[in-house]
């Protein structure tokens, strides 16, 4: 294994999370949350015990993920057989951006189908009953997971390097993106405006309402970018357009 890639993944990984996740929680739960507290998707706030397991499990994901990079593109022996490639000339500039979508459409794709396995029960306890403390998430528990499910998670690296081109900024920029809209799905407030559960576009597209449900009630709404898969396997909670827009219509006075 390469340790300087591992190491550096590390860092790079860890300034992520920390930069985005520690910026929303300054934001919302700190600066502006007397203004904003009446528009939380939890009237709620979490407790200080809840931010600190959700940092310290998220640290230990950190860990666990940047080794899966180090072990596959840091080996020789491995990385041949990987579709990762650093000359950019390699592959059509058409394909450098349909990548983006593509990778989007297979890791939502991925995510789905793995999170709700850990949701069977004779696995939940062991795998996804970490991430699922958070019943009502801070932005810090965006890589809140067991080490089991943070292995599960990593594996959309695999996916990625061993089934399509990947270029080494494809890696880079969809995996910032990945962190940024974790973030946003355990913010614990709704950022899209009102209708958007309902929009023709918008409704094919997850939202921290969406997610937050997720952790409040342990089923349903199981993607992470889209809700095509949701839909089409009738997994969408009944009551998500309700509450997306009870959210979005409620008052600061109403706190």
């Amino acid at each position: 294994m390469n340790w300087q890639l591992y190491f550096h993944d590390v860092v790079l990984i860890g300034s992520r999370y920390l930069l985005l996740a520690s910026l929303a929680f300054l934001i919302f739960y700190v600066l502006f949350k007397k203004k904003i507290a009446g528009k939380k998707i939890q009237q709620k706030f979490p407790r200080l015990l809840d931010y600190t397991r959700e940092i310290g499990f998220s640290i230990l994901t950190i860990f666990i993920m940047a080794f899966i990079p180090a072990i596959v593109i840091g080996s020789p022996s491995l990385s041949k057989y990987t579709r990762f490639y650093t000359d950019i000339q390699q592959h059509s500039m058409t394909w450098f951006v349909l990548a983006f979508p593509v990778m989007a459409i297979i890791h939502d794709t991925y995510f789905y189908w793995m999170h709700r396995a850990i949701h069977h029960p004779r696995v939940f306890k062991l795998v996804h009953l970490v991430h699922h403390q958070s019943t009502n998430p801070s932005p810090f528990a965006a890589y809140s997971f067991h080490p089991l499910e943070a292995i599960l998670e990593a594996g959309i690296f695999l996916v990625f390097v061993f089934t399509i081109p990947v270029h080494f900024y494809h890696l880079i920029f969809f995996f910032l993106f990945m962190i940024i809209y974790n973030v946003y799905g355990h913010l614990g407030w709704e950022l899209y405006p009102k209708g958007f559960s309902k929009h023709w576009l918008g409704k094919w597209i997850n939202t921290s309402v969406n997610h937050n449900l997720h952790h409040q009630y342990f089923k349903g709404n199981y993607g992470l970018y889209f809700l095509f898969w949701d839909r089409l396997m009738g997994t969408i909670r009944p009551d998500y357009d309700e509450r997306f827009e009870a959210v979005k219509n409620r008052s600061q006075k109403d706190s």
